[in-house]
C-alpha cells in the first residue's frame, strides 16, 4: 500500500538497564542513561547514526523522578535535560520539551510527534526518557557522590511537572503521597465492587502478576530477572513485606533502577531520504489519549471510564478487534490498571498471549514517566519480528489519571485520527460525588488503605457520611480500627469521623 508521504513512521528503538550488582555499574546519570538509549535507538534505524541524529528537529524528553515535583535532586541535574542527551549523540534539535509528570506520557507524546510529523511540523522526533533511582539510593548515605550537574544553553519547552493535577492540599493531608497508597484505594473499592475477601483478592493480584515475573527473567533489560511463584507474590514475608495495603513489596512497581529508552519517529519521505530500510518501518495504526475525573469525584473508585474508552476507540481507530491484538503491554504499577483493561477487552488474565511485553513494572522496572517507553520499544521489536500483527501498548499516569492507547504494525496505513476530544468532554460531564473537606459525625469506610511505610501504622480512609452520602477523607492511628484495616477487612465498616487541625480522624463506632 503507498502512503502519504507525511505518514510517521517509528524506524528506532532503544533501551538501556545498569544494575548496581553488574560487574561494570558505572553509576550512571539520566543524561548518560538516556543517551546509551539513544544511541541504540540511532543504531536502531539500520541507517547512518550520525546522518539520523542530525536530521532530528524535535525531542521529546520525559521527566524522571527527580524532577517530578518539588523536591530537589540529591546528585544534580542538567538544566536541559534533551539538549544534554542530544549534545552527547551530536544531535542539535531546533526545539527541545519536557513532558509533565504522567505515565501515559511515552504513548501520548507517540501520538503527538505523529500529528506534528503529519502536519508537517516536524520530520524527525526523538522521545526519550530515562531514571537513575538506583543509583541515587546507592549514593545517598555515602561521601563520595558524583555531581551530575550540567549547564546547557539551549531553547527548552518546560511544560511543568503538574503534579498537583493529581494531589491536592487535601489528600496530601489524609496520606496520600505516594503511588502505592493511592493505587490500593482503588484496588480496594474494585475488591469491594466484586465482593471479594481480602485473601481471595490478594490471590488474584498474584495470579495475575506472577507470570509477568517468567517474562521479565528472560528480558535482558529487566532491573530483576527473577521468575516469581504465585505463592511468592501473595504470601508475607520479611523479604515481601507489606508497603501499603493491599501490597506486599512484590505487587509494587520497582522504581529504584537504572533504566533508560528512546524511540525514534520521522515521515516516510524523511526514512526514505535517510535510507532507513522499510522492514524497520512501524506505523500507529490505532491511538487514544483521555483524561479520567478527578480521584475524589468519580462515582465508582473501583473503576476507570477513561482507561476502558480510551481502550475501546484505539482499537476503532485502527479498525480491529481485540481478537486481532497479537501481543499487550498493559502499566502494570499495581494491579489495578491490569485488571481495568482486562475487563474493558474481555481479556482473561491468564491470556495465552501474555499481558506483558517488559515483564512489567515490578519485575522488569518501574522508570518513573518513561515505563511505557520499553513497552513501546519491545512492541516494535515485536512487529518488526512478526509484520501484519498487532500490538497493542496501555500506558497509565497518575492516580488512574490519565490512560493513552497505542496499536502498532508492520502494516502500512494511513495517519488517522481519534476522537479523543469528545470523549474527554463526555468524561468530564459525567456526574461527580460531592466532597466535605471537614466531614463530622457517623460515616462508612468506602475504601481504604493501610501505611505500613510509615513510623506509625497508619489507616487511610475514604468514607461516605451516612448524612448526606459525599464523600470525606481521613486516617486514624486508633488501635481497634487499625487492627481490623490491617488484619480483617473494614470495608463497609461504621465510623466516626471528627475534624481537625491537622485533618480528619477516624475511630470505629
Amino acid at each position: 500500500m503507498a502512503v502519504d508521504p507525511r505518514t510517521p513512521v517509528i524506524v528506532g528503538v532503544g533501551q538501556f538497564t545498569e544494575r548496581i550488582d553488574d560487574p561494570g555499574y558505572r553509576g550512571m546519570s539520566a543524561v548518560d542513561l538516556a543517551a546509551a538509549a539513544v544511541t541504540a535507538a540511532l543504531a536502531d534505524t539500520g541507517a547512518d547514526s550520525a546522518a539520523v541524529a542530525a536530521a532530528i528537529d524535535t525531542v521529546f524528553g520525559l521527566r524522571q523522578f527527580e524532577i517530578s515535583g518539588p523536591m530537589p535532586a540529591v546528585l544534580g541535574k542538567s538544566n536541559n535535560y534533551p539538549r544534554s542527551v542530544m549534545r552527547r549523540v551530536g544531535g542539535d534539535p531546533a526545539r527541545v520539551v519536557l513532558e509533565p509528570v504522567g505515565g501515559q506520557g511515552p504513548q501520548k507524546l507517540v501520538t503527538e510527534a505523529g500529528a506534528l510529523i503529519v502536519g508537517g511540523d516536524a520530520d524527525v522526533v526523538m522521545i526519550m526518557g530515562s531514571e537513575p533511582g538506583s543509583t541515587a539510593k546507592y549514593f545517598a548515605s555515602r561521601d563520595d557522590k558524583p555531581d551530575f550537574t550540567e549547564d546547557v544553553d539551549g531553547q527548552l519547552e518546560d511544560r511543568g511537572h503538574q503534579i498537583f493535577n493529581y494531589i491536592d492540599e487535601y489528600t496530601v493531608a489524609h496520606g496520600l503521597t505516594g503511588a502505592p497508597v493511592q493505587y490500593g484505594l482503588l484496588d480496594n473499592a474494585r475488591r469491594a465492587r466484586l465482593g471479594l475477601g481480602v485473601a481471595q483478592y490478594r490471590h488474584q493480584m498474584a495470579e495475575l502478576f506472577a507470570p509477568m515475573s517468567k517474562v521479565a527473567a528472560k528480558n535482558p533489560f529487566s532491573s530483576s530477572p527473577v521468575e516469581r511463584s504465585v505463592e511468592e507474590v501473595e504470601t508475607v514475608t520479611d523479604e515481601n513485606r507489606m508497603i501499603c495495603d493491599p501490597y506486599p513489596r512484590l505487587l509494587v512497581a520497582r522504581d529504584t533502577v537504572n533504566q533508560g529508552a528512546a524511540a525514534i519517529l520521522m515521515s516516510v519521505e524523511a526514512a526514505r531520504g535517510l535510507a532507513v530500510p522499510e522492514h524497520k518501518w512501524v506505523y500507529l495504526h490505532g491511538h487514544s489519549d483521555l483524561v479520567e475525573q478527578p480521584l475524589l469525584a468519580r462515582a465508582d473508585l473501583g473503576a476507570s471510564p477513561a482507561a476502558v474508552h480510551a481502550a475501546g476507540e484505539a482499537l476503532r481507530v485502527a479498525g480491529i478487534a481485540v481478537d486481532d491484538i497479537a501481543t499487550f503491554d498493559l502499566y502494570s504499577c499495581f494491579p489495578f490498571p491490569v485488571f481495568v483493561i482486562c475487563e474493558a477487552l474481555g481479556l482473561a488474565t491468564d491470556d495465552p498471549r501474555g499481558l506483558t511485553l517488559t515483564g512489567g513494572l515490578p519485575y522488569f522496572g518501574g522508570p518513573g514517566n518513561s515505563y511505557s517507553l520499553h513497552g513501546i520499544a519491545e512492541t516494535v521489536s515485536r512487529m518488526r519480528d512478526t509484520p501484519g500483527e498487532f500490538g497493542l501498548v496501555g500506558a497509565n499516569g497518575g492516580i488512574m489519571s490519565k490512560y493513552s492507547v497505542g496499536i502498532y504494525s508492520t502494516t502500512p496505513v494511513d495517519w488517522r485520527t481519534s476522537r479523543s476530544a469528545d470523549l474527554n468532554a463526555q468524561i468530564a460531564e459525567r456526574p461527580a460525588v460531592p466532597v466535605v473537606k471537614t466531614p463530622d459525625g457517623a460515616g462508612t469506610i468506602e475504601t481504604y488503605s493501610v501505611r505500613y511505610d510509615w513510623p506509625v501504622r497508619t489507616g487511610i480512609i475514604v468514607g461516605r457520611l451516612d448524612a448526606d452520602g459525599s464523600r470525606f477523607m481521613a486516617t486514624t492511628e486508633d488501635a481497634d480500627l487499625v487492627a481490623l484495616m490491617s488484619d480483617g477487612d473494614p470495608l463497609g465498616a461504621k465510623v466516626t469521623v471528627t475534624p481537625t487541625d491537622n485533618g480528619n480522624r477516624a475511630v470505629l463506632r
